[in-house]
């Protein structure tokens, strides 16, 4: 069980403590990311997490990566929509140095005028590159459909316009507002002990200046009727990602949309990826996803098809999706979703780079009370109904948002499958 404590500075600190490891991971954890951002400064959030990997005041970008690496550990860092995470993780006798470099990186960072100019191609480059793989720009398009104008519709890399014009003193002071211990979690999770931890995040947190947290705008929704966006692109493959809006982190339904997605497209006996797949083999790749942010989600279905194939693709997902709100679900079937779960859970909560990553995640966005035995028991008490009930509130045709990459022509056939008028 992860044991949680404050420091004078207002910072978290969390542990779980994994005696049986050799290894630690470790992460600082910023609410700081997409959401927090705008049309002018899109891709901040990105770019400040790159540019902190390039150097402190006290280390240069080489040291940083022997001192990790030579000691046989690993570090990354990345952004998503509403938090920035640096991690590392070292055997058990390294964590200190692992501690000192991950403070000494968020509070010390050169912030280099070159490494900023030479930061900022990289990632424009990588914009680019993004681009033109439409199994993931499709992604980009369907979040921009599903929030327009709104900081969750935007890419979080930016664009790269947005990215050229950010100046330095804009990312150092946008590090300066939400940088702060006030809007921190320094947690660890494997060999070490409360004390060592506490000793540790005194040691390298405690000097830093408090601050205030920093919200976010709150999302609007406001779709009323099914949307589609197609973009011609002469591709070998039909790229779909079809999204709609479900329940955030913190609805009683939460549990349930994780059924839900386990059952329609998780994992290899998913009734898309079996029926889409294996039966009709209208595609070679299909799956589903959860999204959950503070104040809204999305369930999201994506795949890659045969042109030819993309308008019964598209109808036989739509018909699973009535299914699942119309016919309830079989006891086997919602036992081995249930299974899978739990199954999962339990196989990342072993490592302990996976056990602090999800830990982390709940504890920066402030979940209260998600104790795995908690949530395996409000797992266990889904049922048949719940899936129906929640099925029916997210799978309507005003909540349809259809995303398409490719040669297709059928534009037409398309939105008669939407029901778009």
């Amino acid at each position: 069980m992860h044991k949680l404590n404050l420091l004078d500075n207002g910072m978290k600190v969390a542990f779980e403590t994994m005696a049986y490891m050799e290894s630690v991971a470790v992460g600082v954890w910023i609410n700081a990311g997409g959401r927090y951002e705008n049309a002018k400064n899109n891709g901040i959030s990105h770019l400040l997490e790159h540019l902190l990997f390039k150097g402190t005041k006290r280390r240069d970008m080489m040291t940083i990566k022997q001192e990790i690496e030579g000691r046989g550990g690993s570090f990354n860092g990345f952004t998503s929509e509403e938090h920035t995470c640096y991690l590392i993780k070292v055997l058990a006798k390294d964590v200190e140095l692992g501690i000192d470099i991950l403070s000494d990186m968020v509070f010390n960072p050169r912030l280099d005028e070159a490494e900023v100019l030479k930061e900022k191609a990289v990632i424009a480059e990588e914009i680019n590159m993004y681009k033109d793989i439409p199994s993931h720009y499709v992604h980009e398009i369907l979040a921009e459909m599903m929030w327009p104008g709104q900081p969750l519709g935007m890419p979080l890399a930016g664009t790269v316009e947005s990215v050229k014009s950010i100046k330095r003193d804009e990312i150092v002071s946008y590090k300066d507002e939400y940088y702060n211990p006030g809007n921190m979690l320094l947690i660890g999770a494997g060999n070490v002990l409360e004390e060592d931890i506490v000793r540790l995040s005194g040691k390298f947190f405690s000097s830093a200046v408090p601050g205030a947290v920093v919200k976010f705008k709150g999302v609007e929704i406001a779709q009323a009727a099914p949307s589609l966006n197609v973009s011609s692109k002469d591709t070998e493959q039909t790229h779909v990602a079809l999204g709609l809006h479900a329940p955030d982190r913190f609805s009683p339904d939460r549990h349930v949309m994780s059924l839900i997605n386990i059952i329609l497209g998780a994992n290899m006996s998913s009734r898309l990826f079996h029926i889409v797949r294996d039966e009709m083999a209208l595609c070679y790749e299909i799956s589903s996803s959860v999204r959950r942010y503070e104040d809204c989600g999305a369930l999201v279905i994506s795949a890659g098809v045969d042109d030819k194939k993309l308008i019964k693709a598209v109808r036989v997902i739509l018909s699973e999706l009535r299914r699942m709100k119309e016919e309830p679900i079989g006891a086997e079937e919602l036992a081995r979703a249930k299974e899978y779960y739990r199954g999962q859970l339990l196989f990342a909560l072993e490592d302990t780079m996976s056990n602090m990553l999800w830990l982390g995640e709940k504890i920066i966005a402030n979940e209260k009370d998600f104790s795995v035995q908690k949530i395996l028991k409000e797992i266990e008490a889904v049922t048949p109904e719940g899936l129906m009930r929640a099925s029916k509130g997210v799978f309507t045709d005003k909540n349809l948002n259809l995303a398409v990459i490719g040669p297709t022509k059928e534009q037409n056939l398309l939105k008669e499958a939407l029901h778009i008028k």
